[in-house]
């Protein structure tokens, strides 16, 4: 390309708690800065920042969002430091992830100091889109070029916002996941990573596990609102290992040594990240037949997908698995070749070219003669925090 480029890729979500965007922005960073450009991510974190590469926001306030809680920073404060971020930065290009949510992409987007490409994530639904869409809808117009990472998001943000979307699908690290040694198991074992609340469907597995034989372990990596109450409720079963939060290389050791990776949530899921990440690692596949998990996983083909809400269901997808080798070997197969099809050098190629397309768009004069402070003015004034 024509030269190399100073990237600003922006997150609404705290870096030091597990998420999907969390990691695509994380990984898209690393793949960029490979590539030779100067890609810098500014985003809330809640203790030191995971990467040199970022620049810290302060800490996150949980916010109710898509059934979940979300770490944001909608606070004056993250938005001062964004603000001064983004004047001493210069940058060519602002990436911004979910671009309306709360804090530092909502004030880049406000501010606008250099040409935006934006990434909606979200699927289902959204009652801020819903309820201020007018706000929304204007706000919108200020990104260059909008991307969607599946059909569900792309959708939801056709539905109230208008305009257009290239559909680019997340990516994840093969060499990265390929490096990683695997960690030790001791005998079947099923590995769970995520969010422990309702929409993920951690209690389904653990009533599916009651349906499965004495020898099969649990693997239960992460934390949330049910956690204690779980604990406390399958205290009795020794087949569980509550493993907490998990570092993307714990996480990936642990894929590389479980028999099967299990995805069992309900729902809002805009892509399924997790389940690339599981093939990527050469573990079969066992998730929820839902929308958001179709767009990876082929029914039959490259995972086993089992009725959602179905703790028997479940249990018999999972035993598929466990209980025949060859079936196993078989999806495990499939699933290292599904991931090739998601590689982040192939993301990060294709938004080379969309940052080469829209940098030559005119540089708003946002910053001249403003002062961070008199900005920070303006955004509360619009009514935007």
């Amino acid at each position: 390309y024509g030269r190399h480029i100073r990237i600003g890729l922006v997150c609404p979500y705290s870096l030091t708690i597990p998420g999907g965007v969390q990691a695509q922005v994380l990984g898209l960073a690393r793949e960029l800065r490979r590539r030779g450009h100067e890609a810098r991510v500014l985003a809330p974190c809640d203790g030191p920042p995971p990467e040199l590469f970022v620049t810290p926001m302060g800490n996150s306030i949980p916010t109710a969002a898509n059934g979940s809680v979300a770490p944001l920073a909608p606070d004056p404060a993250a938005a001062l430091r964004t603000l001064r971020a983004l004047r001493d930065e210069d940058f060519d290009i602002l990436h911004l992830h979910e671009p309306l949510a709360p804090g530092p992409t909502l004030t880049s987007l406000f501010v606008h100091p250099a040409p935006i490409v934006g990434t909606f994530h979200a699927a289902g639904d959204s009652s801020t889109y819903r309820l201020l869409n007018r706000q929304v809808r204007w706000t919108a117009e200020r990104i260059d070029y909008r991307c969607a990472v599946s059909e569900d998001a792309k959708e939801l943000a056709t539905r109230y916002l208008g305009g257009e979307y290239e559909l680019l699908w997340n990516g994840v690290e093969l060499e990265r996941i390929r490096a990683v040694k695997p960690h030790r198991a001791e005998g079947p074992t099923i590995l769970f990573v995520g969010r422990h609340e309702e929409r993920k469907g951690l209690v389904v597995l653990l009533e599916a596990m009651t349906f499965l034989g004495p020898n099969v372990r649990c693997w239960i990596a992460g934390e949330g609102p049910d956690t204690a109450a779980l604990k406390v409720k399958y205290a009795g079963d020794p087949r569980l290992q509550w493993l907490g939060f998990l570092s993307e290389t714990e996480k990936f050791a642990r894929m590389k040594a479980a028999t099967v990776y299990c995805a069992p949530s309900l729902r809002g899921e805009s892509f399924g990240i997790v389940l690339i990440e599981g093939m990527a690692a050469g573990v079969p596949v066992v998730a929820s037949d839902i929308d958001g998990y179709r767009t990876v996983a082929r029914l039959g083909k490259d995972a086993v997908m089992a009725k959602p809400d179905d703790p028997g269901a479940l249990a018999d997808a999972l035993r598929s698995i466990l209980d025949d080798p060859g079936r196993a070997a078989h999806f495990m197969e499939a699933g290292l070749k599904r991931a090739e099809n998601f590689s982040m050098a192939a993301l990060a190629e294709r938004y080379e070219q969309i940052y080469e397309q829209v940098r030559t768009t005119r540089r708003p004069e946002a910053f001249r003669g403003a002062t961070p402070t008199g900005l920070l003015r303006r955004i509360i004034s619009a009514s935007l925090f």
